[in-house]
């Protein structure tokens, strides 16, 4: 079973407009709401590609019921802590000349709520493995994804973060299964700027030198590096496609790569699946399907190959 830990999942509403003026009244010409979080959009597209899953995280008010409620229809199985007071914030996302995000601050997690979920992850076993992804709200300690890790070493669950800054580089010591920077948020990590797949393959290392098992490295339209713990180093180019929301691209890698190798054991189908989720999801309205994907890997691998 892979279980997603969400400290601050969302209602994502996403608004389609020609343009916008500040300080007048805006209409959209469309609108459409999903679930969000990165966390989230990972245990979606675990579901929509076959793979048991849960979701963990927390949730408040009418939104939260929300949330769970679209969860639901969309099949992902959930197990959220219900926080008393304030609700599950609302993100709105406009689309217009350029892509503006209004995000919600969301409910106050107390030091109770948090020992809840750290009970239910005591729960987990090495036959599961666990996905932390995003950032966490400042009434959380900066040290969360650390002290879960922490609190889990001895048992020798697979841990994927997906993270930056100090969330990121707090975990290695404790030798995550897989990590999932971009390459802008890898060069934050190092003061460097990143463009090229040699860059991402030198600092990778470095990464892995600190602890990180397996670094896989979006690139958006430049495609995708992993650098695998046997030593192997993969590259790809990025699938063609129109791009229609890039909103979940990369959790939807981190759940092919996932999916990827659960099903085969290994690094290089994991990391194309990997790559065909996250362009998937990048070419569609909505998070990949698994038919989506397995378009996609056909039309672009079986032709390299």
């Amino acid at each position: 079973m892979i279980y997603t830990v969400s400290f601050n999942p969302s209602l994502d509403y996403v608004l389609d407009m020609p343009r916008v003026t500040l300080g007048q009244v805006n209409r959209a010409q469309s609108d459409k709401i999903f679930p969000g979080g990165k966390g989230i959009n990972v245990s979606i597209v675990l579901t929509n590609m076959g793979i048991e899953n849960k979701a963990l995280g927390f949730t408040a008010g009418f939104v939260g019921d929300a949330l769970e409620m679209l969860l639901a229809k969309k099949g992902v199985k959930a197990d959220f802590i219900r926080l008393q007071d304030g609700m599950t914030r609302i993100n709105v996302k406009v689309r217009s000349e350029e892509e503006t995000e209004l995000n919600g601050q969301g409910p106050l997690i107390q030091a109770v709520n948090l020992e809840e979920l750290y009970q239910k992850l005591d729960e987990l076993t090495d036959k599961d493995y666990l996905v932390l992804a995003g950032s966490i709200p400042d009434c959380v300690p900066k040290s969360a994804y650390m002290d879960i890790m922490k609190r889990l070493d001895a048992k020798g669950i697979p841990i994927v973060v997906d993270a930056t800054k100090e969330l990121l580089m707090n975990v290695l010591p404790y030798k995550p299964f897989l990590i999932k920077p971009n390459n802008h948020e890898l060069g934050e990590l190092f003061g460097k700027e990143i463009t090229s797949k040699e860059d991402v393959i030198y600092y990778g290392k470095k990464l892995a030198e600190q602890g990180a098992r397996n670094i896989l490295v979006s690139m958006a339209q430049d495609g995708a590096v992993l650098l695998a713990e046997d030593g192997s180093v993969y590259r790809a180019e990025a699938p063609k496609g129109i791009l229609k929301n890039s909103v979940g691209a990369g959790d939807s890698m981190v759940a092919g790569f996932l999916t990827g190798y659960l099903e085969t054991g290994n690094y290089e189908n994991a990391f194309r699946m990997g790559v065909c989720t996250g362009s998937a999801s990048a070419f569609s309205e909505e998070l990949a399907t698994r038919e989506e994907v397995e378009a996609l890997i056909k039309k672009e691998f079986s032709e390299r190959d």
